[in-house]
């Protein structure tokens, strides 16, 4: 079979890692209970700042966000080398800039997650995610953003959400930890 993830708030913890780096750099303290409870994608509204001052924030900082020691989801590393060495195909389709794509798919690499260089896609936008999805053929989907899911409908491709808060008004079925993608496999054979 053939699968498909994002990255960012998918495969990795990318969003609370950045809420620690923020924590840190500014010198303020926001309680970890009002990250998990934001219903949007962005954060700085947390440390009060403005969209405009976020988007400063997040470039200022975007290599130690991308590329330092942004931990995993538990168990993703090693249910994603579990599906390679079943013979499954993994497919990573992220879309962080082109000029991240290959020191993404280098940390991803070091991080341990089983990456072959010719399924790994980057450098589009979200809603240009779709077109990859449908001509690989994939089987299974996840992701995290209600914009990107929203565009999946209608291709037969069975779609999973990464769960958090700004996701879960979305119906579709869910992933809270990836050793239930295992469980999910075991029930459908």
């Amino acid at each position: 079979m053939k699968f498909g993830f994002d990255i960012d708030d998918t495969l990795i913890n990318l969003r609370e890692h950045a809420f620690h780096l923020y924590s840190k750099k500014l010198d303020k303290q926001v309680e970890i209970e009002r990250f998990h409870e934001l219903t949007d994608v962005p954060i700085h509204e947390l440390f009060g700042m403005t969209r405009e001052q976020g988007k400063e924030m997040w470039n200022s900082q975007r290599d130690s966000i991308y590329y330092s020691d942004c931990p995993p989801f538990p168990s993703a590393i090693d249910v994603l080398q579990q599906l390679v060495r079943e013979g499954h195909e993994v497919y990573y389709i992220t879309a962080r800039a082109p000029e991240h794509c290959e020191r993404t798919r280098d940390w991803m690499i070091a991080a341990g997650f089983p990456v072959d260089p010719d399924r790994f896609y980057c450098g589009m936008s979200d809603t240009e995610k779709v077109h990859i999805i449908e001509r690989l053929g994939l089987d299974f989907y996840f992701d995290d953003k209600p914009a990107v899911l929203d565009t999946l409908t209608g291709l037969p491709v069975q779609v999973y959400v990464k769960d958090t808060s700004y996701n879960r008004h979305l119906t579709i079925p869910r992933i809270t930890d990836w050793e239930e993608l295992l469980e999910i496999l075991n029930y459908k054979q």
